[in-house]
């Protein structure tokens, strides 16, 4: 997307992403669906080890491929752990962010975080993620914290995080990061930077269908037919990946031949060979990170629309009618096509987007009195809730409530329901859990966030005492703003599982 693509045109492609991802109770994590694009070096391999085709003692593709050459190294220099994109200055994190914690305590945290949380905890938990900060005591060199941050990005969709966040690793020679880098690659249309540093790194040993398909991406139709043809005879690649690679080098087969059963798991590689080969695999049920796919710059505007499930073109509608209507400053339109345009928004959980983008706008318009509940629901969803909705009431219990988290009043405020209780006790920040309470006195400051986190989004499935307990974590740990709006998206919003 260009950088003189209209903010209006950002906003409507961003309505595809939740429709285009996968809602799956137990959604696959990055390791499941990572492409094997390289062979993790071992000490003496047996031939008969599926994990290390391509680097057994036989060696018998070596001339017929990128370098064999397979050798161990270590990330030198600063801990790959402590590796970040955003400085303490800028997060308002300490560096020091995990103390004296363990890393497979930590990685358990991250590991448990949900994909998609509210808003406000989804913007906490990036900031973790990509925080610079001592690494952990224990985290030694192999880089086993970095990787889980990564791959929690993988499984949030932040594809472009976790590019950055492997660039600022310094060593994309490491099997695992590499992995990684190659299949964002894949799913963000680089692919041929990636081949370029694969065939560049000797120290990688590449698996045969990620060597075949980045000698076919180079030209060299003709070593990549040969390797696979030596392959298949050696009995080192499956029958359906070896069938799937014959019709990605021969457009002749692939016209020819009835169409492939869909590979489980979908690898970021399998959605790029069966695009090439006419066959493009649905990405309704795959993870976030496949939806990128769709918005890339040789996607189509149209195409990208129509990746969406059904609707797409009613909320096209309802978007472009209320934007007319909002250019126009007549209350009573802007008021009606509102309530069309906030409703398509919810559809596919994008009322902060929305409010982001016409919250300012809004404030500026006299609506009148039967209109202003919806006009104040987006206001409070806004980046500044206590300024725009300064002067302004409702009689409303639930709206009336989230005033008063707006505006840190709690403490008189009524609550209207189970969710209001749970917030207004957290508020009134209850004695904390003794290893919680530990957790935080030791200075594990990352852990306590991501215990809040978790706590705050199980608990709107169901246990609100979660809820009480994440809120008052993170006011204990200082964290008004977060907890306000992660209150006020608990009240307004609905994510109830």
């Amino acid at each position: 997307m260009g950088v003189d693509t209209p903010l209006r045109w950002i906003a409507l492609v961003a309505t595809l992403l939740p429709a285009s991802a996968a809602r799956a109770d137990d959604p696959l994590s990055a390791i499941d669906w990572l492409s094997q694009s390289v062979v993790v070096p071992v000490t003496a391999p047996k031939a008969t080890d599926p994990a290390t085709i391509g680097a057994t003692s036989k060696e018998p593709l070596a001339a017929n491929a990128l370098p064999q050459t397979v050798t161990s190294s270590s990330l030198d220099g600063p801990n790959p752990d402590a590796v970040g994109l955003l400085p303490p200055a800028k997060t308002g994190l300490p560096k020091m962010l995990w103390g004296p914690g363990k890393t497979d305590d930590i990685l358990t945290l991250i590991q448990h975080q949900h994909p998609e949380p509210i808003p406000a905890l989804q913007s906490l938990l990036l900031t973790v993620l990509l925080a610079e900060a001592d690494a952990p005591a224990d985290s030694g060199t192999k880089g086993r914290l970095l990787i889980g941050r990564i791959d929690k990005l993988l499984d949030m969709g932040a594809l472009d995080q976790a590019m950055a966040l492997l660039q600022a690793s310094g060593d994309l020679t490491q099997p695992d990061l590499f992995r990684r880098m190659f299949d964002v690659a894949l799913l963000t249309g680089a692919e041929d930077r990636a081949c370029r540093r694969m065939t560049q790194s000797p120290s990688l040993s590449p698996a045969i269908s990620a060597r075949i398909f980045c000698l076919a991406r180079s030209g060299d139709w003709q070593t990549a037919s040969v390797l696979l043809q030596t392959a298949q005879a050696i009995g080192q690649i499956p029958a359906d990946q070896a069938e799937v690679l014959a019709r990605f080098l021969d457009p002749m087969i692939a016209e020819a031949g009835a169409p492939l059963p869909v590979p489980v798991p979908i690898t970021p590689l399998d959605l790029r060979m069966y695009e090439a080969i006419g066959e493009p695999l649905s990405i309704t049920s795959l993870p976030l990170a496949f939806a990128h796919s769709d918005l890339s710059e040789t996607t189509g505007w149209k195409s990208r629309l129509e990746a969406a499930s059904g609707g797409v073109w009613d909320r096209v509608a309802a978007f472009q009618a209320f934007e007319a209507a909002l250019g126009e400053a007549e209350a009573a339109e802007i008021a009606k096509t509102l309530r069309i345009a906030k409703t398509a928004m919810e559809t596919v959980e994008l009322e902060i987007v929305f409010a982001e983008l016409f919250a300012d706008r809004l404030a500026d318009v006299v609506f009148d009195p039967k209109d202003s509940d919806a006009v104040l629901t987006l206001l409070l969803l806004s980046s500044a809730p206590e300024k725009l909705t300064l002067g302004r009431e409702t009689t409303d219990p639930k709206l009336a409530f989230a005033l008063a988290i707006a505006r840190g009043t709690l403490s008189d405020a009524a609550t209207p329901d189970a969710m209001a209780r749970a917030i207004a006790a957290g508020w009134a920040q209850p004695d904390l859990p003794p290893e919680i309470a530990a957790m935080i006195a030791e200075g594990r400051i990352g852990e306590a966030i991501l215990t809040a986190s978790e706590r705050i989004t199980n608990g709107v499935s169901g246990q609100l005492t979660d809820v009480t307990l994440g809120l008052a974590i993170l006011r204990v740990l200082g964290m008004e703003d977060v907890s306000r709006r992660t209150a006020l998206q608990l009240m307004l919003l609905e994510r109830r599982g």
